[in-house]
């Protein structure tokens, strides 16, 4: 049985991290942009960096749709 990481948000799009792993896939994402930010601005690797930010951030996104109970889509919170 799988465990879910995220649940879909209440308003807006996205999920919202719900167990210890979402959370630190959030941190890990964070931490990897960040880190091409300094490759960007010490203008070492300027190409590497946004091509690693974009491949993290990317990764990151599809491991949080498919660990999401439910589906991401566009929310306007409950309506009664």
């Amino acid at each position: 049985m799988s465990t879910y990481w995220f649940k879909p948000k209440t308003y807006g799009y996205g999920g919202t991290p719900v167990t210890w792993e979402g959370w630190t896939l959030v941190v890990v994402n964070v931490v990897a942009v960040i880190g091409c930010i300094v490759l960007i601005a010490i203008g070492q690797h300027v190409v590497l960096g946004l091509l690693g930010a974009f491949a993290v951030t990317g990764l990151v996104v599809w491991l949080s749709m498919i660990k999401t109970d439910g589906t991401w889509s566009w929310r306007w919170g409950n309506k009664s």
